[in-house]
């Protein structure tokens, strides 16, 4: 669903997508601050982008929703 949800085309990333899913995870259950992210995340920068990104398209919340 969340594949299908953010229109993700296969291109080649760095870190995958479900790392800073699982990041972003982390974030809402812990409450840590973003730049204490632990270091098998990928940096808290990128984290950060892709939340943004999903959270202005409306993305985030929707996926939220339906995992619930």
């Amino acid at each position: 669903y969340i594949k299908k949800t953010l229109n993700l085309k296969d291109r080649k990333r760095k870190h995958p997508l479900i790392l800073i899913w699982n990041a972003l995870m982390y974030l809402i259950k812990t409450g840590c601050q973003w730049r204490m992210l632990p270091k098998n995340f990928p940096k808290w920068q990128l984290v950060y982008y892709y939340y943004i990104r999903w959270v202005e398209a409306g993305y985030f919340d929707l996926i939220l929703e339906k995992l619930r």
